[in-house]
């Protein structure tokens, strides 16, 4: 796959400072694919239409001179292992493909992956143990190179070993701590009260409009848990400055080189110095943040996360504890830096995090959307290695942790368009963005193949918008420490979090998943999302049209055409994802208590005995509201008969107990009150 930046001339760049268009592009890496006709082969911007073997594929801009990638066929891929002579280093032990690295001259043949660090049947599942990187004369043509080894029969695959690159972001440092008057601020995190994404109450005096219940509803599952150190997530990103004040204490560290001699390879895995993770960019154990492109957004993405809660300090994390070193550890696997990691680079990164039984990828990176049409051109552009390294993340087994291997969560884009590759494939978990009024953020890539939504924010939208607080507050590299971004680079690790946290609450209880069902319980964990998009738009500016967001939307087509057109909010509904990700519900999915659904200022009755399926009619129920959660809820209870009907005017969540009695037997079971804004129009079942 051909990485490219979203390239903005002068003429675009002048639109972006006036045109209200940068959301479009905020936070979001840029990747975009090759075409089928195999167009810019050496990455050097002119195009062929030359016909090369469908075995060749091509991943990145600037492709590294002398450099291919060769993935030998299964039927020899032991012959290869066993047969290659180390001394001379140039040799598989196939004759036929013998002959082809000689035609070429290569001076190396390695395999890229060292299976003796990494669990040899996992990675023979996805394939790894195939792939072999050759060096030859840079002189040497790399379409030549690579057409004769495609030529070889038990050659299955060619790729060249491009570089990922990345556009800029829109950085807004954060002004002085705001002195806070609310009473329901969970921890003593001085910003937290400029964070609406976790906790929105509808405060005009951050940004307007802006609507309550708009976040991810962290205060009451933080009163739940709030993290857990064994729970580890890696940033795939820039470097996460692993001394900042709110983020030391939840880094993912690696003890034998933390306590080891700098410059040597303690542990044997041959990273050198990998203490906090790895720089994959620059292929060095120094995690960095101070080459001229960072702009911190590794950094924001770990802040939302997992920054430090209840220190007294910054800004609080999703799943970051509760100030007693106890939240998820953040693991910084770093492809941006003074460089950008190359193919290699990022299947490297990919699969450390996975040995070092990383949970979650947190991915904020993409291609433009419309790039790569469909999985199939994905699966051949995106080349095989990076894609049979994210199996791999998937796939390996990780004995004792409650997810028993891997999920990968990408941003869906911010071109406003379908949603964009990687995050559509069906193995990842593809995150929207909304505002912090409801409305889809005015870059949020959307579409069928979406999963999620969650908090990405929104700049020039807001009528009432100082030091840009309408985006998402976290951490940045020195000297800022703090600031805003937006984008659905921001959206992404708000889901991370909350998956993160649902592990955590999993692991306090006992409880295992596969892969497959804990991003099937993530998807289901949401609040409705789809209500807010009704035409009669409740929160938008007072001149707003009906079913309309006043904010003229401006995008880059894939042929770099701007267009200006307004928000027609009918287009994204069902195409934002299941619904707005919600802590509190992951949660209760983990625990396995149901749920009912109450709109804030409406009645909503129910049946208790609908919870005991064909109980004998003799049964008796109900409904014990402890005080603090009517409190908490603005609750009224009545109950007839069978029936109860509540009503709630705070926007919180709280578990409550339905007792029964049948012939001299009582029976209890827990049910969770959860009341937002508005709730689904087919039910108030979780």
């Amino acid at each position: 796959m051909r990485i490219l930046p979203l390239a903005l001339t002068s003429i675009s760049m002048k639109k972006l400072l006036i045109g209200g268009i940068l959301p479009m592009i905020v936070g979001l890496f840029a990747m975009a694919a090759l075409s089928g006709c195999h167009k810019d082969f050496d990455g050097n911007g002119t195009e062929t239409e030359t016909p090369f073997s469908e075995k060749i594929s091509r991943f990145g801009t600037g492709a590294k001179k002398g450099e291919l990638l060769v993935k030998v066929s299964e039927s020899v891929a032991e012959e290869v292992s066993v047969g290659m002579t180390r001394s001379e280093g140039t040799r598989s032990g196939v004759s036929t493909l013998d002959a082809a690295l000689q035609d070429i001259g290569a001076v190396a043949f390695e395999p890229v992956f060292d299976l003796e660090t990494m669990d040899r049947e996992a990675a023979y599942a996805a394939g790894l143990h195939r792939w072999y990187v050759v060096t030859f004369d840079e002189a040497v043509s790399l379409k030549d190179a690579a057409v004769r080894l495609a030529e070889v029969g038990e050659v299955s695959n060619v790729e060249l070993n491009g570089q990922v690159a990345r556009v800029k972001h829109n950085v807004t440092p954060a002004g002085p701590v705001r002195p806070s008057t609310r009473a329901d601020e969970k921890w003593n995190d001085p910003r937290l009260n400029m964070q609406w994404h976790y906790h929105n109450t509808g405060d005009e005096t951050i940004c307007k409009p802006i609507a309550a219940g708009a976040d991810v509803n962290a205060n009451p599952a933080w009163d739940i848990c709030a993290g857990d150190p064994s729970i580890i997530v890696a940033i795939m990103d820039e470097g996460v400055v692993f001394s900042h004040e709110d983020l030391a204490d939840n880094m993912w560290t690696n003890p034998i080189e933390l306590n080891g001699t700098p410059g040597v390879d303690d542990d044997g895995n041959r990273y050198i110095d990998d203490k906090y993770g790895y720089n994959f960019a620059d292929n060095k154990g120094t995690i960095t943040w101070g080459a001229r492109q960072d702009e911190g957004h590794g950094t924001h993405v770990a802040g939302t996360v997992a920054a430090v809660n209840n220190n007294g300090i910054g800004v609080s994390g999703v799943a970051g504890g509760t100030g007693n070193k106890d939240g998820v550890r953040i693991m910084s696997i770093q492809i941006f830096g003074a460089t950008n990691a190359t193919g290699i680079g990022m299947a490297k990164g990919i699969t450390y995090a996975a040995d070092y039984n990383a949970s979650i990828l947190q991915c904020s990176y993409g291609a433009k959307s419309g790039e790569m049409a469909n999985d199939e051109a994905f699966a051949e552009d995106v080349g095989e290695l990076v894609l049979n390294a994210f199996n791999y993340f998937i796939d390996k087994p990780r004995p004792g942790s409650p997810l028993n291997g891997g999920i990968i969560v990408f941003s869906s884009g911010n071109n406003l368009q379908k949603e964009s590759y990687p995050g559509a494939w069906p193995r990842f978990v593809c995150v929207t963005s909304f505002s912090a009024d409801f409305s889809p953020s005015t870059f949020t890539n959307y579409g069928d193949r979406s999963d999620i939504t969650a908090p990405g924010g929104d700049e020039e939208y807001y009528t009432y918008n100082p030091q840009n607080q309408g985006a998402v507050l976290s951490c940045l590299r020195p000297p800022d420490n703090y600031g805003y971004m937006s984008g659905t680079s921001m959206s992404a690790p708000h889901v991370s979090g909350v998956a993160a946290l649902g592990l955590s609450y999993a692991k306090k209880l006992g409880r295992t998943y596969s892969p497959d069902e804990f991003k099937s319980l993530l998807i289901a964990s949401v609040s409705d999302y789809d209500s807010h998009l009704d035409a009669a738009y409740p929160y938008t500016k007072p001149s707003a049209v009906a079913g309309q967001k006043e904010m003229l939307r401006s995008y880059q087509d894939n042929q770099d055409v701007w267009h200006n057109s307004p928000m027609i909010l009918s287009d994204f509904k069902g195409k934002m994802g299941s619904g707005m990700v919600d802590a509190y519900r992951m949660l209760m999915n983990v625990r396995g208590t149901s749920a009912v659904n109450v709109a804030v200022g409406q009645e909503h009755t129910f049946s208790l005995k609908s919870f005991y399926g064909d109980a004998t009619p003799t049964m008796t129920y109900a409904l014990n509201v402890p005080e603090d959660v009517k409190e908490r809820l603005g609750m009224t209870v009545t109950q007839d008969g069978d029936n109860v009907t509540i009503s709630c005017s705070k926007q919180s969540a709280g578990i409550v107990t339905i007792t029964s009695a049948v012939g001299g037997t009582d029976l209890s079971r827990e049910l969770a009150i959860i009341c937002r804004a508005k709730v689904a129009s087919n039910g108030a079942w979780l």
